[in-house]
């Protein structure tokens, strides 16, 4: 099939998969087309074992799609771009204590403790997994997806207060997340030597040339948006901002996530405030807005299709499963520190912990770095405990993340 094809065929079937879900189903649509997603798989591999050829097919076709390509290197910059748009930079500021311990320290921790509790749970499993394997499965599952977090919060009834929190760590932490993951696979692949200064020399290139790169672009995006009263030219400027933007940031080496987030920052704000009419205002909310629904369906249907691509063994699914207590014990502790340390500074709920913890979802992302491994056996241990989390945090978290939130809110949190 041609990519026209494949793209054409998946808009269909997400469109399909969002109609009866609106219809029938009534789940919010990212979750609603994923479930779905898993229970058409689900279908076709029982065909298959009842003597059907029909998910042979539907494996052929998936397995032309690239995940990790099609996320990393597509969706992700637009998706990341919209969300920070619409974030209030005010508010991040007088949270950014917080917001910057979680997206760091937090993300750093819980790549250490979710690493290294995964390779005693493992070794005790039976299943031989090299520790620098398992911190590489720490960094890609330690920071919160962005994409999920940010479609689940629009209906969970969050406070302000707290949603920013929330938001504000999931659009910078996936970033340092792939910094961290990088350095990890740079050591894993013997491709740089593990010394504290060529560590820290690379997580400074990526990470604040990534937010040096976003704030120069957001900066040239704002002159270039100030010079003209055109819906219709700006809002091409803003994806010509996102793509190349992106691009240019993985030609030089630095963090592109970062730099579009950070550059979505400042086009949503100061740009928003200073550049742009009212009519351009309501046209670039409007184009992102949909961009950002339209990608995230398909990204979630794309993940529920990909459980046919998923090799699923028993011992590999239990350890799955023992991982997603290990991942939320790690995610309560690297929550728990810096809130615990800022309290003195800042006001937080009594429940912020708890909401923190349980609203830190995993999503795409975490299954694209997955999939970016070298093929081998440690790569499908990885792949098959990351998607069972993966599919624990959506569907189980996301869903309940409302009901915690009431909860907190009926005991005065």
């Amino acid at each position: 099939m041609t990519i026209l094809q494949i793209i054409s065929l998946l808009i269909t079937f997400t469109a399909l998969l969002s109609y009866v879900n609106h219809r029938w189903v009534g789940l919010p649509t990212t979750i609603g087309v994923m479930f779905l997603g898993i229970l058409f798989s689900l279908l076709l591999l029982l065909s298959e074992q009842l003597g059907f050829g029909t998910a042979g097919h539907a494996k052929d076709i998936l397995g032309q799609v690239d995940f990790d390509e099609t996320l990393m290197q597509g969706m992700l910059s637009f998706l990341l771009f919209a969300g920070a748009l619409h974030v209030d930079l005010s508010e991040l500021a007088k949270n950014k204590w917080i917001i910057g311990a979680l997206a760091t320290f937090g993300v750093l921790l819980s790549t250490l403790l979710v690493g290294f509790s995964t390779w005693h749970a493992l070794g005790f499993l039976g299943i031989e997994l090299p520790l620098v394997f398992c911190l590489l499965f720490g960094a890609l599952i330690s920071p919160t997806d962005p994409i999920a977090v940010l479609s689940i919060l629009k209906s969970a009834g969050a406070s302000r207060s707290l949603e920013i929190k929330i938001t504000g760590e999931s659009l910078f932490n996936d970033g340092v997340g792939i910094v961290v993951f990088i350095i990890v696979s740079s050591v894993a692949f013997a491709h740089m030597e593990p010394t504290l200064a060529s560590v820290s020399l690379l997580f400074v290139e990526e990470a604040v040339g990534g937010a040096l790169l976003g704030a120069a672009l957001g900066w040239l995006g704002c002159q270039m948006l100030g010079k003209i009263d055109e819906y219709k030219v700006e809002v091409l400027l803003t994806l010509a901002l996102v793509m190349g933007g992106y691009s240019f940031a993985n030609l030089i080496h630095v963090s592109g996530p970062i730099a579009v987030v950070v550059a979505g920052l400042i086009i949503g704000n100061h740009g928003r405030i200073n550049t742009m009419s009212e009519r351009t205002r309501r046209h670039l909310d409007a184009f992102w807005e949909l961009v950002d629904e339209i990608l995230n369906a398909v990204l979630f249907v794309l993940i529920g299709l990909e459980i046919l691509l998923i090799p699923f063994h028993l011992q590999t699914v239990g350890a799955g499963f023992l991982a997603i207590l290990l991942v939320l014990c790690a995610r309560f502790i690297s929550v728990s520190l810096p809130v615990l340390a800022l309290q003195r500074r800042r006001e937080f709920s009594p429940h912020a912990i708890k909401i923190l913890t349980w609203g830190g979802l995993r999503g795409g992302i975490s299954i694209a770095l997955a999939l970016s491994l070298p093929p081998g056996g440690e790569r499908e241990i990885i792949l098959t405990i990351t998607y069972i989390i993966v599919m624990f945090s959506i569907l189980a978290q996301g869903l309940t993340m409302g009901k915690l939130i009431q909860w907190t809110q009926q005991r005065g949190g």
